[in-house]
């Protein structure tokens, strides 16, 4: 059983949601804040989500009953099950299943896969959902106050040199904003 220390927070956007990510801020005790993101696929074919994974077998299962057996791990960290295609030839579910010539299903699975589902069920705890609502407020703001006031919703500097050298500057001097604000907060009376 993972434990958290639940006084850690941190938030990441779509793109950052990895199984890597995941396993460092869990084995950190950093309650991860990820969004949902939307299962990938082709349409009209059956997703990952629909075959089950026996965690004792280190097997997938699909709809119609047949084993995706392990088959090797790639460099990226992904474990790939394969279904027997002499099998699966026959199988009513083929068409909805793969457009492989030799009839074989492929699944990848990470081998850090469980703490991206243990932050996933996190994800869906009411203290999770309140902390997620409340990105509009804190960390798209700043992004929203930087496009519409600070000028970056377009530039006229070329190259990724000048452009990231704009973009410090302008989020160093919001920053500095927010740091003056919040001293005049401070010193203001109660």
């Amino acid at each position: 059983m993972i434990n958290l220390k639940w006084s850690c927070l941190m938030r990441w956007s779509r793109r950052t949601k990895t199984p890597h990510i995941a396993k460092v801020m869990i084995d950190d005790g950093i309650r991860p804040c990820l969004p949902y993101t939307r299962p990938r696929g082709k349409k009209g074919y059956l997703r990952k989500s629909e075959f089950h994974y026996d965690s004792e077998r280190n097997t997938y299962i699909c709809p119609n009953g047949q084993e995706l057996r392990y088959s090797t791990t790639n460099k990226q960290g992904y474990r790939e099950y394969k279904s027997n295609g002499a099998k699966c030839a026959g199988c009513p579910l083929l068409a909805q299943c793969t457009q492989s010539q030799n009839h074989e299903k492929v699944i990848a699975r990470h081998v850090w896969q469980v703490y991206l589902d243990r932050a996933e069920s996190i994800r869906l705890t009411p203290e999770n959902k309140e902390i997620y609502a409340r990105r509009k407020e804190t960390v798209e703001r700043g992004f929203g106050d930087a496009k519409e006031k600070c000028g970056m919703r377009w530039t006229s500097l070329r190259g990724r040199a000048k452009m990231s050298m704009q973009a410090m500057l302008t989020f160093a001097a919001l920053n500095l904003k927010r740091l003056a604000c919040w001293t005049w907060e401070s010193l203001e009376p109660a």
